[in-house]
């Protein structure tokens, strides 16, 4: 283990032998850092933080804090659980769960730039981007190759789908519906993600029908019930039933078309 002197990891603190602590950190009793992670300076891992393997944690960044929630006690914490191959960039702040059993939750292969946050009780999965001061309120929950740009407030408990991209300074209120891209003000889908999707290995035939699904449901002129019935039978597939079961999943109500 590489433990610069001036670092403090508290007695209860496990920390892999493989793993490197910076100058100035300080590693809370109950924390546990996984195997070749690297915690760089200034970092503080409070309390039931759980870090898998090689994850690398930039200057100033605090994981597990207290939730920013009036309710909050001691009595009610609940940890903070963290993949593998994330990175938190400088002065990241996530906060430890309160209400959700587990608490908060972060996958694999995530990248959170500078100054970004996620509120107590978010579920966050895999292969995420996090622009700068990105904001995810309490129990919000990311799916999975998604990109939340800039200045992205998320209210709580919204979703936001997988293979979404959220233009920057939006304010996201309802949940956002896989595959497209949303902006505004108050956010409002504007098109697919047609670049993410190509990226991932999106076909043609695969972009074609998502893109045929959402003008069903929300351009056809059907209720959204009658809508999602007529895209199941009309455009069967995995991803037609993803944006179904989302979509019926929903408790905020659904980012609309612009």
């Amino acid at each position: 283990m590489s433990v610069h002197p001036s670092a403090i990891i508290e007695d209860g603190a496990e920390v892999d032998p493989s793993a490197t602590v910076g100058p100035w950190t300080l590693i809370e009793a109950g924390a546990v850092v996984g195997p070749d992670c690297v915690i760089e300076s200034g970092v503080r891992l409070y309390s039931g933080t759980r870090l898998g393997p090689r994850n690398r944690v930039c200057h100033g960044a605090t994981l597990g804090s207290e939730p920013q929630d009036l309710g909050f006690t001691a009595e009610r914490a609940q940890p903070l659980t963290i993949g593998s191959d994330n990175r938190f960039r400088e002065y990241v702040n996530i906060s430890r769960g309160i209400k959700r059993e587990g608490g908060t939750r972060i996958g694999n292969r995530n990248y959170f730039m500078a100054y970004s946050h996620a509120g107590h009780d978010t579920l966050v999965g895999d292969d995420n981007i996090f622009a700068n001061t990105a904001t995810l309120a309490g129990h919000v929950e990311v799916a999975h190759h998604c990109f939340i740009s800039g200045q992205v407030a998320v209210h709580q408990f919204a979703r936001i789908g997988a293979y979404t991209m959220i233009g920057g300074l939006t304010g996201v209120s309802k949940d956002v519906p896989p595959y497209v891209i949303a902006n505004g003000q108050r956010a409002v889908v504007v098109g697919l993600n047609t670049v993410g999707l190509k990226r991932n290995g999106f076909s043609a035939e695969q972009r074609g029908r998502i893109k045929a699904v959402y003008r069903l449901i929300f351009r056809s002129g059907h209720r959204l019930a009658e809508g999602l019935d007529a895209a199941s039978q009309r455009h069967p597939s995995a991803e037609t039933d993803q944006i179904i079961a989302f979509i019926r999943a929903s408790e905020r109500g659904v980012t609309g078309f612009a």
